[in-house]
């Protein structure tokens, strides 16, 4: 075994060191120490670089509520020799911007606000004094806060949710249903409701779940952030009720008789929903008034009202025979 790997180490060492793997090896010499010094000469060389700082907002009041938080990432142009900014790049040579919260908080306003001007000050701080700044994003900060004022208020669906054809949105759920919001008194009178970021959901015919976020407000913090909603779609079906005839606006001692007395109705409904409608739920008038300027031999008919579940009402019969009798 030994006399093997030897001589497969003799063979190796023998096509190392062959006259062209010789030219080989000095040519990877001289091309890692042309390297070297193109490396050297590029990090010598004055040059300007994006470099990201982190942010931190620090002395927060254990009773103060941060209702939108500032930016934690300043993204800052900086000018210098290449190694330092190489330094800053890949070293750990810039730690977080801390800003203390009693030096920016306007307690009035619920509002502070950090201005370019006073981000240069920190950042110089965290740089070497050759380091020049010539542009910082955002160009300032920003954060809104209270002392625990708050509300709860229903959350609502933004988006276009359309199910499949010949289904329909039957119900929409979300957990939780109502949210807590945090802002100042002025936003908290204002908002009634907040919605979801946009939600699109398109020709689906089964029960679909989604986690989504909540949509920002400026100066607001909703807890949860985050909510789930669920859509159940209902196949449309087509039915019909008989209902009758109701006289409205008759004067006292008259009596509307009409032929038939009672009228189909025709309308689309969610087959889960049709067992919950009921004749009574609609109201189909024949109106003394109309009769009275329009007299004709037969009475027109309206659909006056209809259950919130039912969809595309109508009736059979436009117009009926009828009679008025004196009492």
């Amino acid at each position: 075994m030994s006399i093997q790997l030897l001589r497969i180490y003799k063979g190796i060492r023998n096509s190392l060191f062959s006259q062209m793997n010789k030219q080989f090896l000095i040519f990877l010499f001289f091309l890692m120490l042309s390297g070297v010094f193109w490396l050297m000469m590029t990090l010598n060389e004055t040059t300007e670089q994006e470099v990201c700082i982190p942010v931190r907002l620090v002395g927060v009041p254990k009773n103060c509520v941060i209702t939108t938080e500032i930016s934690d990432t300043l993204k800052v142009t900086m000018r210098d020799k290449g190694y330092t900014i190489a330094a800053y790049l890949y070293g750990d040579r810039i730690s977080p911007i801390q800003i203390q919260f009693a030096n920016y908080a306007n307690r009035q306003k619920g509002h502070g606000t950090i201005s370019q001007a006073d981000l240069q000050k920190l950042v110089y701080q965290k740089l070497s004094q050759s380091t020049k700044i010539t542009a910082i994003k955002p160009d300032r900060l920003e954060f809104y806060f209270n002392y625990g004022k708050s509300k709860e208020v229903p959350v609502r669906l933004a988006g276009s949710v359309v199910p499949a054809k010949s289904f329909y949105l039957a119900r929409t759920r979300f957990t939780p249903d109502k949210v807590t919001i945090y802002a100042s008194k002025r936003l908290l009178d204002s908002i009634s409701y907040v919605s979801t970021q946009h939600l699109r959901i398109v020709n689906f015919n089964d029960t679909v779940v989604r986690d989504i976020d909540m949509e920002k407000i400026k100066g607001v913090k909703i807890v949860p952030s985050r909510v789930t909603v669920t859509l159940y779609p209902d196949i449309l079906t087509e039915e019909t009720v008989e209902v009758p005839i109701r006289a409205i606006n008759m004067p006292v001692g008259k009596v509307l008789r009409t032929f038939p007395s009672r009228v189909k109705v025709r309308f689309t409904v969610g087959a889960s929903m049709f067992r919950r409608v009921k004749p009574e739920q609609f109201i189909v008038a024949a109106d003394y008034n109309d009769m009275a300027a329009n007299p004709a031999p037969k009475c027109k008919l309206t659909l006056r009202a209809v259950p919130h579940s039912v969809r595309n009402a109508k009736l059979d019969m436009q117009t009926v025979d009828y009679i008025i009798e004196q009492q």
